[in-house]
């Protein structure tokens, strides 16, 4: 989905809107250090106004939110008094209710790419990979950079123009093709 680590912590379960296959990004968790302290920060608001969006719902995404859900429940009996119920309205946490952290986010995508002997990329760079794939898998029905930044959130045209206008050149070769057979010389 291409989605921030602060947007994907903060994921809640009253976000998912089930009968309709989409869920909403509308808040955020951070864990910036105030004093040398580590806190986390959750707001009902995103890194700017865009950012605010609706995205659908996959079915294997749906189908293994589900499993997740069931699991997280499966847990929360388990462990009974011991699960930590402060976090129990989001979807990221550990089998003790635990909020899973942004930071928690990177460490893992370091030792999943490490195990898989996968060059190492900043989580972040799924972000352009998921754009990189809407804008050339997704131009033949009719995926735009004006779509990416809608799916992305950017704040203004111009930060995906700028970031991934470079990706369109295929499009550019598509037209002088096109060009080129509706005008003869």
């Amino acid at each position: 989905y291409g989605l921030r680590r602060s947007e994907i912590v903060g994921l809640r379960w009253s976000v998912i809107d089930w009968a309709n296959d989409v869920f909403y990004i509308n808040h955020t968790i951070t864990t910036p250090r105030v004093d040398g302290v580590k806190k986390i920060v959750a707001k009902d608001r995103a890194k700017n106004k865009s950012s605010l969006r609706a995205l659908p719902l996959a079915p294997p995404v749906k189908k293994k939110l589900l499993e997740l859900k069931a699991q997280q429940e499966t847990y929360r009996r388990k462990f009974k008094r011991s699960y930590n119920k402060k976090w129990l309205e989001y979807i990221l946490v550990d089998e003790m209710g635990d909020l899973i952290l942004p930071d928690y986010i990177t460490s893992a995508w370091i030792a999943f790419l490490e195990r898989h002997n996968f060059r190492k990329i900043r989580f972040h760079d799924l972000r352009h990979t998921c754009a990189s794939l809407l804008l050339n898998k997704g131009k033949e029905r009719g995926v735009t950079l004006k779509h990416i930044q809608e799916w992305l959130g950017h704040s203004d045209f111009s930060t995906t123009a700028d970031i991934y206008s470079h990706l369109d050149s295929n499009a550019k070769a598509c037209s002088i093709g096109t060009m080129m057979n509706v005008v003869s010389f």
